[in-house]
């Protein structure tokens, strides 16, 4: 079987070791995507596991979509009947990069007109009430090659299930584990997020400290699916809660914001999320940040003019935090904005720069990388800590 994790651009590398930290190494990546051989086992375990993938598809079937007939003949060649039952609701996505049929709504109906005639005949039925489970089919076309496939999550990756309600432009959860992935964090250092909000970069922290699968607290499409049984489901979930780490994280994560609304809204999502005694949260401007801590770490998603409407704000709100890390100078430092250099900001020079997307938002991760801590047997030597690979 191959499946597919879809992502954001610019994390399929954040995805390919969590699908390597799983047991699956033989990847295929392109933008967006990365396709794997596994067995069904994996279906229950990635959905449960991946922190940064946006969902987990079942591929059925590549073929060339240079034109309408095209797609409709290639979907009428997929047998649907181990997958879609004759009363199954089978809703059809279709998604187009770089490629003749570029229209997606259009293509959306002519890829459901072929898949109906082709289960009419398959299931040897006229009508199809569309009454039962959901198998949602998701169709890619790139340079004219379409890619057919099953979601097997539903509800994309990012909605865990703790976050009923968030502050102003919020940042998905997908991101925000991307982000502390990408930094040098661990739970033997200081973490703080200065700008929390809502609270999700910590609170994804919190996860991955406790080694908590991200998805144990949500449901996901496939579980209803005759292929995929429940005692699949019920093993993989069994496994992920004794992998999962009980004791809290000390010393706990720091989320300070200055407004006390969205304070309210991060320990009610850290509640929700199982790591409310993983945080410690504190109403709090930037400006008034300090810590006796050595080798701590700053991962943080600053208020900004695009998400926000102010951009003088925003230039103001870097140059306060440039100030605090001034008094931190063994710490390193991780931050998303739409800024490509923040250098002058900041007050040090960035190692490195990746690009991502916020959303819609073209941003630059600014790592900003202090000196490595001493190992616990001493070194004669301090050198500059290493990135996370690319």
């Amino acid at each position: 079987m191959q499946l597919i994790a879809t992502t954001a651009y610019g994390l399929e590398a954040v995805v390919s070791r969590e699908l390597k930290a799983l047991g699956y190494d033989d990847q295929a990546t392109q933008d967006g995507r990365i396709t794997f051989d596994a067995d069904a086992v994996a279906v229950a375990r990635c959905n449960l596991w991946l922190r940064s993938a946006n969902r987990v598809l079942v591929k059925l079937a590549e073929f060339p979509a240079n034109d309408f007939d095209q797609l409709y003949d290639g979907m009428q060649t997929i047998d649907w009947t181990p997958w879609v039952p004759g009363d199954g609701k089978f809703p059809v996505t279709v998604g187009s990069v770089k490629s003749t049929l570029h229209h997606t709504p259009s293509c959306q109906s002519i890829a459901k007109k072929s898949v109906v005639e082709a289960m009419r005949q398959q299931h040897g039925v006229t009508e199809l009430p569309e009454t039962g489970i959901e198998v949602p089919i998701s169709i890619s076309i790139v340079r004219n090659v379409a890619t057919v496939a099953l979601d097997t999550s539903g509800s994309g990756l990012h909605r865990r299930g703790y976050r009923t309600q968030a502050g102003a432009a919020p940042m998905r959860e997908t991101l925000a584990a991307a982000l502390v992935q990408l930094s040098v964090w661990n739970p033997e250092r200081t973490f703080v997020d200065p700008f929390c909000g809502s609270g999700t970069i910590a609170i994804e922290a919190a996860l991955i400290g406790r080694n908590i699968a991200p998805g144990l607290r949500r449901t996901f499409v496939a579980e209803d699916w005759p292929m995929f049984p429940r005692d699949l489901w019920d093993d993989a979930i069994a496994e992920a809660e004794e992998l999962m780490i009980h004791e809290p994280i000390r010393p706990p994560l720091i989320a300070t914001d200055i407004a006390p609304g969205v304070l309210r809204l991060a320990r009610e999502n850290a509640k929700r999320a199982g790591v409310e005694e993983d945080i410690h949260f504190q109403q709090m401007p930037v400006s008034d940040f300090t810590s006796s801590k050595k080798y701590g770490v700053i991962i943080t998603n600053p208020p900004y003019g695009e998400r926000l409407g102010d951009e003088a704000g925003s230039q103001s709100t870097l140059r306060q935090l440039g100030y605090v890390l001034q008094n931190l100078e063994t710490w390193s430092c991780f931050l998303i904005c739409p800024e490509r250099k923040i250098d002058r900001e900041i007050g040090r020079e960035a190692n490195r720069r990746r690009k991502l997307y916020n959303g819609t938002i073209e941003c630059t991760y600014h790592q900003f990388l202090g000196p490595r801590p001493p190992r616990r047997e001493p070194s004669p030597t301090t050198t500059e800590e290493s990135s996370p690979e690319s």
